[in-house]
């Protein structure tokens, strides 16, 4: 069975890589790419966004949502992600008009508008708008086959020692979609920084010899980059990437159940994903949790979604 997606994203390198699996891979249906801020603001990564499908003539609906979390002052990334959102390569001009909806609302009637339980969201920015289409149209909740999420850990963070950017962003959106009564399944950093895109990766991509595949190398050496200075990683972890993974084939990686809970009151702790894998805390657990990744299964599966793209011309495939 084809596994049915709305991807939202705030892009962003890893984004981007989420983006092109999504659409290269035949065992998932990208139905809708909807943004918010995060990595940058919401105009700079929803021009990403667009980018993002011209060169990899991905042609699904593209709406714009949240400029800012629920309740608190807004972050970006510009260390990791540039000014853009989407430093490296050379973005090409958008090709398509943005659907007319607010994210929020694509969401709420895309999930209506198909069969209960078939279709699952992916969101890998802040939760915001999740959070608010959860608010606006309580019965997504039930219609939702489930939520994969990459945010959070469940051991330390990289915006705060306790908080994954993501959820740091908007603790509040984050405790929401846990708490939400929905199955969820979260792709922290735990997991997320086991899927490097090491050299020999990079010149698997660099083989395909496409102008995807090319813009594909010029985001993972920017972000490689931002990332041996700013975290001292060798090779670049494209975190997004690993949610999309899980989708077209589960195998990727193994979850363990857990009780998650955002904390939003601690001076030092807002944004901490509190993750109960025992009966410490005596809460039924509400989520599955990535522990541990098969790597070389993740980058087969990317590398093949490029070719794939790569076989069809970009603006032939955007018309």
């Amino acid at each position: 069975m084809t596994e049915r997606l709305i991807l939202d994203c705030d892009p962003g390198h890893d984004d981007a890589l989420a983006m092109i699996l999504a659409a290269g891979d035949p065992r998932v249906e990208l139905l809708a790419v909807t943004t918010c801020a995060g990595n940058q603001t919401l105009e700079k990564v929803t021009r990403n966004a667009l980018a993002v499908c011209a060169v990899a003539g991905i042609d699904v609906p593209v709406a714009a949502g949240a400029r800012g979390p629920l309740v608190r002052p807004q972050l970006v990334a510009p260390e990791i992600h540039g000014e853009s959102g989407l430093d490296g390569p050379v973005l090409p001009p958008a090709v398509r008009a943005l659907d007319p909806r607010h994210a929020v609302d694509l969401i709420i009637d895309v999930v209506l508008a198909e069969e209960p339980g078939t279709v699952t969201l992916v969101p890998t920015g802040p939760l915001t708008n999740i959070a608010l289409a959860m608010r606006k149209e309580p019965r997504i909740v039930d219609r939702v086959k489930r939520v994969v999420l990459m945010g959070g850990s469940y051991t330390r963070g990289n915006k705060t020692p306790a908080a994954e950017f993501n959820i740091a962003a908007d603790p509040e959106a984050a405790q929401a979609v846990f708490a939400g009564g929905w199955p969820v399944t979260m792709v922290g950093l735990d997991l997320t920084h086991q899927a490097t895109a090491d050299p020999d990766v990079v010149a698997r991509i660099a083989a395909v010899g496409s102008p995807l595949s090319e813009f594909v190398v010029d985001v993972l050496g920017f972000f490689g980059r931002t990332y041996r200075e700013q975290q001292g990683f060798d090779a670049p972890p494209v975190h997004d990437l690993c949610c999309v993974a899980h989708l077209c084939d589960p195998a990727v990686f193994t979850t363990r159940d857990a009780f998650v809970a955002v904390e939003l009151t601690g001076t030092w702790t807002a944004g901490m994903t509190v993750t109960d894998f025992g009966d410490l805390l005596g809460q039924p657990h509400n989520t599955d949790v990535a522990v541990a990744l098969d790597k070389p299964r993740l980058w087969d599966m990317t590398v093949q979604a490029i070719a794939a793209l790569s076989a069809v011309p970009a603006e032939a495939a955007a018309r």
